[in-house]
This record gives structure tokens, C-alpha cells and sequence, in this order.
């Protein structure tokens, strides 16, 4: 008998459990290691025929006679025997794509889907039919129309930036007619650095806090002069640092100076509107809080109409004290709208396609 020498073939062992295997000593049939005879049973036996024809080697049994795994004992080191171990648990790491095997539809990694609030397309549908006649204060009295569009273009960025400064606490009539009176005097940055702040008080009066803003308004204009030439800063970041000017001013004067789009400008109107509607995932308790939750899930290339959209609307149906929930479109679709209904308990007339400005004929 030939002793040889085997160890386990199972990788999970330790390497201590595998030095010692490796030191068993089995009893090896010689029959296996020498040619059968002619005509013996072990000659006739399928596996030695295939082993005479060159075919493979034979298997070596322990005395259990059970397969073993025949390893050669100056290769075997404590490292190779800890590789063993480590690269089946590997293995099983590895996900049942990389291994071939079919994946259930659990299985598959998606990414989270991002929230959207429910009937929102409707809604917005919906609102552009109410506001298509487009008579609401914004669309002829807005910062939009305030400018001088025939003067220089410095000027007339200058001039958004102020008349955006008024607006804030301000209706868009009062505004107007602030600008209208500012742009009789000349409104430049020279000109409002030259006049007293009597003037520029009582040219402003009555936009709401008219005191606070003819500081601002003066403080600004002394900092563009020194800073920026005369012009108006390009970014939302250097914008918010001048004195009276908040993210939603900012976010206007973007768009409306220099044609950019940076965010969505939110106030008072676009604020309770979304609020209402359920465009934010939880209730925000200020603009600037309804702008972010806006960004999150509206889509960029509706950020620009946002803010004249959902303020005529505000301005004309979905206004701060009753709104008009009885003849608005979205009165099925819309949470608020519901809940009025359901306290007052009108007889709601049928849904219409009549706009505001047909109604107002």
C-alpha cells in the first residue's frame, strides 16, 4: 500500500483545519498505479479503459471509499489554503447578473421614482385655459411692463431690477405707477444718486414699506455704480447680496434682464397657489421654501411661465380671501376646492370652458 496524501475539499476550512487534513495518511490501492493485467477484472473495469486510452487519470479513494482530492503536497501553503477560503464567500457576493442566473423583478436595482404631485398636468392644463386671455394686472401692469424698452440696455436691466424691488408687498397698479412717475424724473443710476431721499419718497408713495425702500433703493444704486459700472449683477448669488433684494427678485431679474432662467420665482400668489394644489410634498411655510420644493419635481422648461401663470391666476380665480372655487376648473381636481365646496355647499353650476375675462364682459 502506497500512502498518499489528501485534503479536504471543502474551501470553507480553515487553514488549520486544512494543514491537518493535509496530513492524513490513506491507504492507495497499488492496483491503481500499476497496469491492469490482460484479462483481469480491473482491465475490464470502463474507468481503466479510459484511463489506457489516454483519457484522464484515476481517481484516487481514501479506505471510506469516497472521492478524494488528490493535491500535491509541496504546493499546499498556509496563503493558498486561506485563498480557498476567502474566494468562494467571494463568489457568493456576486449578483445574479454577473453569474448568469435569471433575476426576479425584486431583484433588479431601480432607481427611486421621484414624486410628483397627483393630477398636476391637469391642473396646469387647466390653468393656461383660465388664463389665455391673459387681462389679468400682471400681464399689463408686471415688472414686465415697467421698463423703458427703447432705453439703453444697462438702463433698462437697471430698471427691472428697481421696479422688482417696489413690487415686493406691493400690487402690480401701485408699482406702475411708481415706475411711471421714477422713469418721468429719468430713471438712471445717476439721476437717483443726485436726488434726495424726499424726492425719491414721495415719487414711490404708495408702494408698501415705501420708508425701507428708498434706502435700499439708494444703497443698491450706490453699489452698482462702484461695483458693476452701472450695470446690474448676472448671478443669482451676487444679486441676493444687494440690499432689498430677495431669491424671487433675483429669479425675475434673470429672466426678464437677462433672458436666463434660473429658477422658478415664487411669491406671495405662487406660494399659496401650490400650497393649495398640492404641488409640494409637505406644506411650506414661506416662498423660498415652495421654490425648492417646485425645483424637486417641475420639469426646467416649465419653470419660466410658472410665475405669470399661477399669479394672474391668483390675481383672478384662486385669490387670498374666497376664492372662486365654484366656477374654477380644477374644482374636482383640486384638494382646497373640495373642501370649500364641501363647507359652503353650493349648487355648483357645470363645468365650464367661460374664462374670467369672458365673465368680466
Amino acid at each position: 500500500m502506497r500512502v498518499g496524501i489528501m485534503a479536504s475539499p471543502s474551501p470553507y476550512f480553515t487553514p488549520g483545519v486544512l494543514t491537518r487534513n493535509m496530513r492524513r495518511r490513506v491507504s492507495v490501492p497499488r492496483e491503481l498505479e500499476r497496469d491492469p493485467q490482460p484479462g483481469s477484472n480491473l482491465a475490464k473495469s470502463p474507468a481503466v479503459g479510459r484511463l489506457a486510452a489516454g483519457e484522464g487519470k484515476p481517481a484516487r479513494r481514501h479506505a471510506a471509499g469516497q472521492p478524494g482530492l488528490q493535491i500535491q503536497a509541496d504546493t499546499i501553503q498556509p496563503g493558498n489554503a486561506r485563498r480557498q477560503k476567502s474566494e468562494p464567500l467571494q463568489t457568493a457576493g456576486i449578483s445574479g447578473r454577473m453569474l448568469g442566473r435569471p433575476q426576479s423583478a425584486s431583484s433588479v436595482e431601480d432607481t427611486p421614482s421621484k414624486w410628483e404631485p397627483k393630477d398636476w398636468r391637469e391642473q396646469l392644463a387647466n390653468i393656461r385655459e383660465m388664463r389665455k386671455c391673459r387681462d389679468a394686472p400682471v400681464d399689463h401692469m408686471g415688472a414686465e411692463q415697467c421698463f423703458d424698452k427703447t432705453a439703453a440696455p444697462k438702463v433698462m436691466r437697471y430698471q427691472v431690477l428697481l421696479s422688482l424691488m417696489l413690487s415686493s408687498q406691493t400690487k402690480d397698479q401701485v408699482t406702475f405707477a411708481a415706475m411711471k412717475q421714477l422713469r418721468e424724473h429719468g430713471l438712471t443710476v445717476e439721476n437717483i444718486l443726485k436726488m434726495d431721499d424726499k424726492t425719491l419718497g414721495e415719487l414711490i408713495y404708495p408702494v408698501g414699506f415705501w420708508r425701507n425702500k428708498v434706502k435700499y433703493i439708494k444703497q443698491t444704486t450706490a453699489i452698482l455704480k462702484e461695483q458693476y459700472n452701472g450695470d446690474i449683477p448676472s448671478s443669482v448669488s451676487e444679486l441676493v447680496k444687494l440690499p432689498g433684494v430677495g431669491p424671487k427678485m433675483a429669479h425675475l431679474t434673470m429672466k426678464i434682464a437677462w433672458n436666463n432662467v434660473s429658477g422658478i420665482s415664487v411669491d406671495t400668489h405662487v406660494h399659496r397657489i401650490a400650497n393649495r394644489l398640492k404641488w409640494v410634498k409637505k406644506e411650506t411655510k414661506n416662498p423660498e421654501e415652495s421654490r425648492l420644493a417646485l425645483e424637486e419635481w417641475m420639469p426646467r422648461e416649465l419653470w419660466s411661465e410658472t410665475n405669470w401663470l399661477l399669479v394672474g391666476f391668483g390675481q383672478q380665480m384662486c385669490l387670498p380671501v374666497n376664492p372662486r372655487c365654484a366656477v374654477c376648473l380644477n374644482r374636482d381636481i383640486c384638494p382646497t376646492a373640495k373642501n370649500n365646496l364641501r363647507k359652503t355647499n353650493p349648487r355648483l353650476p357645470p363645468s365650464s370652458p367661460v374664462q374670467p375675462c369672458q365673465q368680466q364682459q
